[in-house]
């Protein structure tokens, strides 16, 4: 039975107002807006949206190589082989990749850590993917790993941190260059800007 407190007129549409305002950056606002707008739409366009999302959830996978989502066990810039496999760029998350992938001016390799070094919230090296990128260089076959990190304190922390796990390993280790602003998120930053960041990397400084 529907609570005679209730603002909404249906209990459905609060259970809905309710989920949508649970994603990142919506609002009750906001969320309602949505709902409203999904009711005006067909039945069938609401089921395409639903079943997309249902699909997204049960259906991507993270690449067993870079760590990047995918559809398959390897995702498409892994599989590819007209990738440089020499050069590996080392990012904190997925959009990461989409922001840098944006440039046209990389054509190596990824690997995402799924986050950065923050004592303050409780992630340490062993919460993200620092040992597997390890693993993947003693495996051979790299001779560059650039890392391509938020240049924030959490980012250049993480960044020193697997310099110092690779500074033995023999293989050159490389950051973008600082024309991405202290403290901007790497992938906020203009396709340009990027660009050429990753085109002037230089040796990681300790």
């Amino acid at each position: 039975m529907q609570s005679i407190n209730s603002q909404y007129p249906s209990l459905l549409l609060e259970r809905a107002v309710n989920e949508i305002s649970r994603l990142p950056g919506i609002g009750t606002k906001t969320a309602l807006r949505l709902a409203l707008h999904l009711l005006r739409r067909s039945e069938g366009e609401v089921d395409a949206l639903a079943q997309s999302l249902t699909d997204l959830r049960h259906g991507v996978r993270y690449c067993k190589c870079c760590h990047n989502i995918c559809d398959a066990d390897l995702c498409p810039i892994c599989s590819s082989n007209g990738r440089d496999r020499g050069m590996v760029c080392v990012v904190e998350n997925v959009r990461d990749v989409m922001a840098v992938e944006s440039t046209m001016q990389f054509k190596g390799l990824y690997h995402v850590l799924g986050g950065i070094i923050s004592p303050m919230d409780g992630v340490g090296p062993g919460d993200i993917e620092i040992a597997s990128l390890v693993d993947r260089v003693a495996q051979g076959g790299i001779r560059e790993v650039i890392l391509a990190l938020s240049p924030t304190m959490e980012g250049d922390a993480t960044s020193f941190y697997i310099y110092r796990k690779l500074q033995d390993t023999g293989v050159s280790i490389t950051a973008i260059a600082r024309g991405v602003a202290q403290n901007d998120e790497l992938q906020y930053t203009d396709e340009a800007t990027l660009g050429r960041a990753i085109v002037g990397r230089l040796p990681f400084a300790k």
